[in-house]
């Protein structure tokens, strides 16, 4: 019972959510990014290279080896470098696109927490301690003045 009421207490903390619902995007965001690159990108580039499968480049080092029947007896050994070349792009698209959101997070983070701007809602913590910064100013000015 105990066992339960822990894992309760684990499955329901507001970060554990917060990390299950950005894997699922991330996973969705995947498939995204990967129709993005094999369907969008590479069949511009290929076109431009004149018809140049990027999947299908390989480096072979042993060709594969067959028998009187045509049965393969010893596979072939190749580098797939075109499929690196893909996995690649992928992740120049994936990190320069999230690098813009969080750009944009941080631009909005920052718009927010800005207690002189008045067209977004400024979060109570942030307003509590820029006033609670505001009031030590004062007290620290009041304690200088009456030093003097």
């Amino acid at each position: 019972m105990k066992f339960l009421k822990e894992f309760k207490e684990f499955a329901v903390k507001g970060n554990m959510m917060d990390m299950a619902i950005g894997i699922i995007i991330g996973a969705s965001f995947n498939k995204v990014i990967d129709v993005l690159v094999k369907k969008v990108f590479l069949p511009p580039l290929s076109l431009m290279t004149d018809g140049l499968n990027f999947q299908n480049k390989r480096l072979i080092l042993r060709d594969a080896i067959t028998n009187n029947e045509g049965a393969i007896t010893t596979q072939e050994v190749a580098v797939h470098y075109g499929e690196l070349f893909e996995v690649f792009l992928d992740f120049l698209i994936v990190g320069f696109t999230v690098f813009l959101v969080v750009k944009a997070m941080n631009r909005l983070r920052d718009k927010s927490q800005d207690v002189k701007n008045k067209t977004v809602k400024t979060p109570k913590d942030i307003e509590l301690l820029s006033r609670l910064s505001e009031l030590m100013e004062e007290q620290n000015s009041l304690l200088k003045a009456s030093k003097k």
